[in-house]
């Protein structure tokens, strides 16, 4: 069993930064993938960025269109923390932000991961 346990999530004014973080624990095995995905009521979920863990293409990133240049997506060594550096962050931007993880190779799409936290709500003022 994997649990998972966001954090970091608050309420900014347009054009701050917020950093996300997301404790990982329990048996882990061989994870290959770790993103965050975010979820509105008018937009539902949507994956914002990935990061292999796996030995292939160990480190490679994908973003969602939205957040490129302006988010960051990392993972400690242990693989036991998973970050998320939100940084110009826009009103667009609020929703609620879980982490997830996956023992396939995944990009973005919500199916492939089996894990996931409770959330974090991130609330960007204008």
């Amino acid at each position: 069993e994997v649990r998972l346990v966001e954090s970091g999530g608050g309420a900014v004014e347009a054009g701050g930064s917020l950093t996300l973080s997301c404790a990982i624990s329990g048996t882990l095995g061989n994870l290959a993938t770790m993103a965050w995905f975010r979820r509105t009521p008018a937009t539902g979920r949507e994956g914002v960025a990935s990061i292999r863990t796996g030995r292939v293409g160990y480190g490679n990133t994908v973003y969602v269109d939205s957040v490129k240049g302006r988010f960051t997506i990392s993972v400690d060594a242990d693989k036991n923390t998973l970050w998320l550096q939100m940084n110009s962050l826009k009103p667009e931007d609020s929703a609620m932000y879980y982490c997830a993880v996956s023992y396939n190779y995944a990009a973005l799409s919500p199916d492939a991961f089996r894990f996931w936290g409770q959330g974090t709500q991130v609330t960007v003022s204008s």
